[in-house]
């Protein structure tokens, strides 16, 4: 610090860069790289090194800007729409993120939403094919819908299930095929609408159905067993009927069913083939791949009973010496649905007990 009065010409070298602030480059003189000084040399300092001499570099070459001059606008602003073009793009399922707008500020218009193309498909599904087909529904198909809606919302099903041992049912048909000559081919099926008519009359009020009739209620209760077999044909489920199958022989049953499934499948049955019925009988045991399955009741009936596929059980078994043992049984599961309205929980219990009971004692059908 200088006292007041004293001598300035202790200052006469004095700089701005001696202050920190920034030195005025010198004419003609060379720049000096940041990295190799934290600060710039003070002038006429001893420790300051000399100035590195630069090689001289071609002048860059001016080039001329590429821009077309348009304004620059944001992808913000290239998909912004208004909200009658956003409706629109939604209506026919076009994503507005992949339309480049031609209208004002690249702004989406209702023509470029008309025009858009989706990207090519995946090879080896032409571009533009249609992703459904529409099949209108034939009167048959009505029908069956509008009957099968009307049992589901009318009629309140209860089901009941039940392992039936079919081992004895299965030899039983061997040997009335083996002594048939050729007259006839029992099915197991046959044998199981046979069994269904011989349970029915044993506890008739699942052989019953609900009437409603000038403006009376009641409920019928059948004297005979008209059994309706449901077939698949091309145009739907149909339910042909085997009337009276209480008081056929196996024979004609079997005759019966397999008359009326061809003209089921040929779509020659008349109204009275499939019309009435008192109980309805489903088998899918042809599909091994069918365990079990409940079925929708065939109004204004109360009851159908649906068939599995046949499969081989393990049950445990006694020995003569004490000792346990497993056998292999053939058994179907059996599941009646039953309408409340009609047949009680403890009606339909005995009427699986007395069709267990008959197909695993199959003697009894030739009764």
């Amino acid at each position: 610090m200088i006292e007041e009065g004293g001598d300035v010409s202790a200052f006469d070298s004095f700089t701005v860069a001696d202050a920190g602030g920034e030195q005025a480059p010198e004419k003609g003189g060379a720049k000096q790289e940041a990295s190799e000084a934290s600060e710039p040399p003070q002038k006429g300092s001893a420790t300051a090194p000399e100035p590195k001499k630069e090689e001289s570099s071609p002048a860059p070459v001016a080039q001329e800007s590429e821009s077309t001059g348009e304004r620059l606008s944001l992808s913000i602003d290239r998909e912004s729409a208004a909200p009658a073009i956003k409706k629109l793009a939604l209506e026919k399922g076009v994503p507005l993120s992949q339309i480049k707008g031609t209208g004002k500020g690249g702004r989406i218009t209702q023509a470029d939403v008309e025009k858009y193309k989706p990207a090519a498909a995946a090879p080896g599904v032409p571009a533009g094919a249609p992703t459904y087909e529409d099949v209108p529904a034939s009167s048959m198909r009505k029908t069956i819908a509008s009957r099968l809606v009307q049992s589901m919302n009318q009629n309140p099903h209860y089901f009941v299930q039940s392992s039936v041992s079919v081992s004895k049912l299965l030899k039983l048909r061997q040997a009335l095929n083996a002594s048939a000559d050729g007259k006839y081919k029992l099915s197991v099926n046959d044998l199981m609408v046979k069994a269904v008519a011989h349970a029915a009359r044993k506890v008739p009020a699942a052989n019953s159905s609900w009437r409603e009739e000038n403006g009376n209620v009641y409920i019928r209760q059948h004297n005979v067993v008209d059994v309706s077999v449901a077939v698949a044909t091309p145009v739907g489920l149909m339910t042909p009927i085997v009337k009276n199958v209480n008081a056929t022989g196996l024979e004609s049953v079997s005759n019966q069913i397999k008359e009326l499934g061809k003209k089921a499948r040929d779509g020659k049955l008349k109204p009275e083939d499939y019309q009435g019925g008192t109980i309805t009988i489903s088998n899918m045991g042809m599909n091994p791949a069918i365990d079990r399955f409940t079925a929708v009741i065939n109004p204004p009936q109360a009851a159908i009973i649906a068939v599995g596929a046949v499969k081989k059980v393990a049950i445990p078994a006694e020995n003569e010496d004490g000792t346990t043992a497993v056998e292999w049984d053939e058994q179907i599961i059996v599941s009646g649905s039953f309408d409340h309205k009609v047949v009680d929980g403890a009606v339909g219990g005995a009427y699986m007990a007395e069709l267990k009971a008959v197909i695993e004692n199959p003697l009894n059908l030739l009764l």
